[in-house]
């Protein structure tokens, strides 16, 4: 072991030798996920090994998105670099918004890349950026809940399962809410879920004339299965939880189930972080038999927007922070749960790595979703948790702001859809798909 962590210090050393003839800082946009937050806890050793400093700014998810899009398609030159998606990249790409990646070093190994991660973030066979941690989506539960409810969760559920089981493991009295799931708003925040969810129930966006389908009875299901079971399993104020706070309630022993990304394993079962820690079962997202399961495929990544003059700095520091000598630092400091996962094929093949209790879960889920072909019906876009067009950020931020107004209990879901159609449809034929 000694010996191996020897060698990988070695070739992360090489990798920067070459490039610290003039120290750099670099200002770098981030998300304020756990991963991402000791990740800068750890940029010491980037400094150590080719002088360059960083400057963080880290911000709420929705935020994020929305300072980085403007920055970028208005050439603002804010960030050095940015912390993007499987969303963003090939549009920004294709917009020549972003640097390639395609000079990376033999010792960075793009190869070990997990295929469905590396195509999301490439455009014709190009890396335009870097994934620093992969997910799918998959059931968090309780298992002692599970069984003082007198039920076994299956390794594959159906959503049916799912809302009984949420049902029997709420107690109000006592705080504990039988299911987690997003409510706030936002395109990435509770569209994320619901779009994954409405594949599964054989919803879209559209059909295969870009006509908008919230009108359908498929996406009336999707809706009103979703606020039925938040209205009698889920926390109150569910309309104004994301990733975060849902994240917390977890770790706090308040959900019985929470379906949500993978990335989050780490962090409910750290018993450092979370009072449930030994109690945490995994299973595949649910289905409703139709061949389709609700999970989703992203990527955080680091990305190089073309205006930066620090391009060769700043593409040290997506080396560093992506690389197989990376996740043994974060080994090394914070124990093998808590590397970002869901990225290399090498780490899913480590026998230490293996023995985390989701990383099985992680990667069966991860392998499950299939971005070209996402809903049971034909669609002419492609992406599990959205739709690869420029105008999707848009549109959906303004239908998860119905959709988390319905949960609110501000309006039917009837009512919701209707708007979403409209707001849709306008859309749609102002952007010129109609």
């Amino acid at each position: 072991m000694h010996l191996r962590k020897a060698a990988c210090a070695a070739a992360a050393l090489s990798l920067f030798a070459a490039g610290g003839a003039m120290a750099e800082t670099l200002t770098i946009a981030t998300v304020n996920n756990g991963d991402m937050i000791r990740m800068q806890g750890l940029t010491d050793d980037f400094t150590a090994k080719t002088g360059h400093k960083v400057e963080w700014v880290t911000l709420e998810e929705n935020v994020l998105r929305q300072r980085v899009t403007t920055d970028i398609s208005t050439k603002g030159g804010q960030f050095d670099i940015m912390t993007i998606g499987m969303y963003e990249t090939p549009i920004w790409a294709r917009n020549g918004w972003l640097a390639p990646l395609n000079d990376l070093s033999a010792e960075y190994d793009v190869d070990d890349i997990l295929p469905a991660i590396r195509n999301g973030l490439s455009v014709d066979g190009t890396l335009y950026a870097a994934p620093f941690y992969g997910e799918s989506s998959m059931i968090m539960y309780r298992k002692d809940l599970m069984e003082a409810a007198g039920l076994t969760m299956p390794e594959a559920p159906s959503w049916d399962f799912v809302a009984e089981a949420a049902r029997k493991m709420t107690d109000r009295e006592n705080g504990i809410y039988g299911i987690c799931l997003r409510g706030k708003a936002g395109w990435g925040e509770n569209m994320a879920f619901l779009t994954a969810m409405s594949n599964s129930f054989g919803a879209r966006w559209f059909d295969m004339e870009w006509r908008p389908q919230f009108d359908t009875p498929e996406w009336k299901q999707t809706l009103t299965f979703y606020l039925d079971l938040m209205n009698e399993a889920g926390p109150p104020g569910a309309s104004a939880n994301g990733f975060n706070e849902n994240l917390s309630l977890f770790q706090q022993g308040k959900c019985g189930m929470w379906i949500d990304a993978t990335v989050a394993a780490s962090f409910v079962t750290n018993p450092k972080e979370s009072t449930v820690a030994d109690k945490v079962g995994f299973a595949l997202a649910p289905d409703a038999g139709l061949g389709k399961r609700s999970n989703w495929l992203w990527a955080w990544a680091l990305a190089i927007p073309t205006g930066t003059k620090k391009e060769a700095a700043a593409r040290q520091f997506i080396e560093w922070a992506t690389s197989k000598a990376y996740l043994e630092l974060v080994a090394q400091k914070e124990g093998w749960p808590n590397v970002p996962p869901g990225t290399r094929a090498s780490l899913y093949a480590n026998p230490e790595y293996a023995k985390t209790p989701f990383a099985e879960m992680t990667l069966k889920s991860i392998n499950s979703a299939d971005p070209l072909h996402p809903t049971v019906k034909p669609v002419p876009y492609v992406g599990v948790q959205f739709v690869a067009i420029p105008e999707f950020a848009g549109i959906a931020t303004e239908v998860g702001q119905e959709f988390s107004a319905a949960l609110a209990g501000q309006q039917t879901a009837e009512e919701a859809l209707a708007k979403a159609q409209a707001l849709t449809e306008d859309a749609m034929e102002a952007a010129g798909y109609r």
